[in-house]
């Protein structure tokens, strides 16, 4: 196993709440094995250098994820694992907000339950 492969493996672990050995398995199971795979290593070297902190990178994707639309699973775990990097919830607010201008209202809105429910659960508010 490769430096990057291993460093996936973590960053998966963390996002999800799993132990590093059951990753693998786990998007083999939903995304099979050959996407899982290249997940892994796309996430060992996304997630993993000296450029971006975690915490500005979990900004990136939560606004990524905002913008893009109808992927409202993956932002719910992204604003979680946004929190643990340190975004506050008056953060996300500001980004959702600010991306109403460039998205449209329509995909802010939606962002905006999805975060606000999410804060929600982890008894935080914004």
């Amino acid at each position: 196993m490769n430096d990057r492969y291993q460093r996936g493996l973590e960053a998966y672990a963390s996002q999800f709440g799993l132990d590093v050995a059951e990753v693998a398995a786990w998007l083999s199971e939903r995304q099979g094995e050959r996407l899982g795979e290249e997940a892994i290593n796309a996430a060992g070297g996304a997630w993993n250098d000296d450029e971006l902190s975690l915490r500005d990178r979990s900004i990136v994707v939560v606004a990524a994820l905002i913008a893009q639309g109808g992927v409202d699973d993956r932002l719910r775990g992204h604003v979680r694992w946004a929190v643990e990097h340190g975004v506050t919830p008056d953060e996300l607010d500001a980004i959702v907000t600010l991306l109403a201008v460039y998205v449209g209202y329509p995909r802010a809105s939606t962002a905006n339950e999805i975060v606000r429910d999410e804060l929600a659960q982890m008894d935080l508010q914004s």
